[in-house]
C-alpha cells in the first residue's frame, strides 16, 4: 500500500459534497485501509475522511483510543445535547478553534462488510463523529469555529 497524501490547506475541494458508495466491496475496503494508514501515520489524528485525501465518497476512518471505526455512508440520525469543544483538523494543521457541537449522535452506517450499523457518540466521539460527517457534506471545521485558540 502506497501512503495516501492529506489534502493540506485547500478549503475549495474540501467543501465539495461526496457522494454516497453504491457498493461496499474490495476497492472500498482498500480505500479504507488508506485512510487509516495516512491518519495512522499523521500525528495527532482521531478521524478522517475520504474527502481528505482526494477521494469524494462517504466514507470515513475514526479511532478515538478504543480501535478502528471503517464507516461507509454515515448519517447522523439523532442529536442532542450541546457542547463546545476545541478542535483542529489534519487538513488545516496548526489551525485550533473552540466549536459547538452536540453532546450526543447517533449515526447509521454500514460497515466494511456491507453491514448496517448504528452507533451512539457521547462527548469527544460525538465531536469526531460530527467532524468528519461535515467533511462529507462539504463543510470543514473552520465554518464552525466560534472562537479561535492561538
Amino acid at each position: 500500500m502506497a501512503l495516501r497524501k492529506i489534502v493540506i490547506d485547500n478549503p475549495h475541494f474540501l467543501r465539495k459534497k461526496c457522494r454516497p458508495v453504491t457498493e461496499v466491496n474490495a476497492s472500498v475496503r482498500r480505500v479504507l485501509d488508506d485512510m487509516a494508514e495516512a491518519m495512522y501515520n499523521t500525528g495527532n489524528g482521531a478521524g478522517l475522511a475520504a474527502c481528505q485525501i482526494g477521494i469524494l465518497k462517504r466514507m470515513v476512518v475514526i479511532d478515538m483510543g478504543d480501535g478502528l471505526l471503517k464507516m461507509v455512508n454515515p448519517k447522523i440520525i439523532e442529536a442532542s445535547g450541546r457542547q463546545e469543544c476545541e478542535e483542529g483538523c489534519l487538513s488545516f494543521p496548526g489551525r485550533w478553534g473552540k466549536t459547538i457541537r452536540p453532546a450526543v449522535v447517533k449515526v447509521r452506517y454500514l460497515d466494511k462488510n456491507g453491514r448496517k450499523k448504528c452507533i451512539v457518540g457521547k462527548g469527544d466521539m460525538a465531536k469526531c463523529l460530527c467532524h468528519e460527517i461535515d467533511h462529507l457534506n462539504g463543510i470543514v471545521f473552520l465554518d464552525r469555529v466560534v472562537e479561535w485558540i492561538h
